[in-house]
């Protein structure tokens, strides 16, 4: 699999089959092989996860072959136009997709699903804005909640990965490390890293601020290995 940074929470991974892209809110696609499947997924509906100009933009390139797998909270009025296979999902299901995927959804502690795609070539984890939102100055209670239900639907993934995928790792995973949430960053990644088998990790949701990254690299080193910064540093430059 082939994997490229794209902006905030979006990613574009390229397999021999088809094409997947998570969460586009804006950024420029690399050239794409306009014969291969691509399907589209959408988390949930916030502008920074959803942008309906993704389905121009790849219009404009001329692909042939599109796939919108949309989360429930998404308008119809917001869905693509013109020859796209829209397909509306929700949480705790399984959906057959093209390009023999099969889709795992998990309920958000914000809003729509994350996704666990399961392909011919691997496994990928796109959280969208499923994470521990803990934040300094709420409620105790709140933020024992969240966490909570957090880590209840961590527990989900890792039972399907042991039970109905019998043990399988999970190859490349999409997880939210927010600056804003300031001592409590790290709360959501840490939890994933500790209960779920993951060859390589790709942050996302930084607000621009990718030095993060770094910061948490060097905290918790023992998962730094895990952790690919590559992309990141200097990549959101010119994206406004």
């Amino acid at each position: 699999m082939k994997v490229t940074y794209i902006y905030h929470s979006g990613f574009l991974v390229e397999t021999e089959q088809c094409y997947y892209v998570f969460d586009y809110y804006q950024g420029e696609l690399p050239e794409l092989d306009v014969e291969k499947p691509i399907i589209v997924f959408a988390s949930h509906a916030h502008p920074d996860h959803y942008n309906k100009k993704i389905f121009t933009l790849l219009k404009d390139c001329g692909m042939k072959h599109v796939t919108a797998v949309l989360s429930k909270d998404i308008s119809s009025r917001k869905y693509p136009d013109g020859d796209v296979d829209a397909r509306r999902v929700t949480w705790n299901q399984t959906y057959g997709l093209p390009c023999e995927t099969t889709l795992y959804t998990f309920h958000s502690t914000d809003a729509g699903v994350a996704f666990l795609v399961v392909g011919g070539e691997g496994i990928i984890y796109h959280a969208g804005d499923l994470n521990d939102w803990v934040w300094e100055g709420e409620p105790e209670q709140d933020n024992r909640q969240m966490t909570g239900s957090y880590r209840h639907e961590i527990q989900n993934l890792a039972g399907i990965l042991a039970d109905d995928l019998r043990g399988a790792e999970v190859d490349v995973a999409f997880l939210p490390m927010d600056p804003r949430q300031e001592e409590r960053y790290a709360d959501g990644i840490l939890y994933f890293l500790k209960k779920i088998k993951v060859k390589e990790v790709y942050p996302m949701h930084f607000w621009r601020q990718p030095q993060i990254i770094e910061k948490f690299c060097t905290e918790h080193s023992e998962y730094r290995d895990a952790i690919n910064r590559q992309p990141f540093f200097g990549a959101e430059e010119g994206n406004e």
